[in-house]
């Protein structure tokens, strides 16, 4: 079953193929567990945020009229997910006066680049989105720490090792023009700070 493609995957994943819904699991386990890691949850809350996301695909996997497109409806229903969890965290967590007081100048340094790096991230998963699906699929498992060898991202994606070099290159040229990426780099013009998203990106031509 780990050498069928994609859309074979989810074709007998719909069928209710157990050996098929596992392998979907296999292959994108990783991909859920990075964007969970730019929200800097708990475990038992990342956990929480990866079963809701598995219950989502499963009742929507018949849904996915492109199955080639599904690591980017994984990328989006992560970051909603994660999104509605922390709003809920922050409406039931209470601000001790005190804490605030006492916030140190360099704890709110490092919380700014916390926060500056999830916005870098943020705009690179929803640059994503906006790729084919077959670039998507690809800089996805590019993206993971640790990213994915050649040789698993050509049998995952059924095409020669020798060719993931320029698809990525030509994906990350495509990434580069999105209008996420673009509108980001001209609203943080300085060069100190235009610098995340594109290093974000220099990662994967590495």
């Amino acid at each position: 079953m780990s050498d069928y493609d994609l859309s074979a995957l989810v074709r007998a994943g719909i069928d209710g193929d157990d050996d098929a819904w596992h392998e979907l699991v296999r292959r994108h386990a990783r991909l859920i567990a990075m964007v969970v890691r730019q929200y800097r949850l708990s475990a038992a809350d990342a956990q929480d945020v990866s079963q809701l996301v598995w219950l989502r695909l499963f009742e929507n996997l018949r849904s996915i009229r492109d199955p080639d497109g599904l690591p980017g409806w994984i990328l989006t229903t992560t970051r909603h997910e994660c999104q509605r969890h922390v709003r809920r965290k922050d409406r039931s967590i209470a601000i001790d006066p005190l804490t605030l007081a006492t916030f140190r100048s360099e704890d709110q340094t490092e919380l700014d680049g916390t926060l500056l790096a999830a916005e870098r991230h943020e705009v690179l998963l929803t640059a994503m989105a906006e790729l084919p699906p077959r670039h998507q699929q690809l800089l996805a498992l590019l993206l993971v720490d640790p990213p994915y060898p050649y040789t698993e991202v050509s049998r995952i994606l059924d095409i020669p090792v020798g060719s993931i070099g320029p698809t990525r290159r030509r994906a990350l040229e495509k990434l580069r023009e999105t209008t996420v990426v673009r509108a980001y780099l001209r609203a943080h013009s300085e060069p100190a700070r235009t610098g995340g998203v594109r290093d974000a990106a220099a990662e994967l031509e590495r």
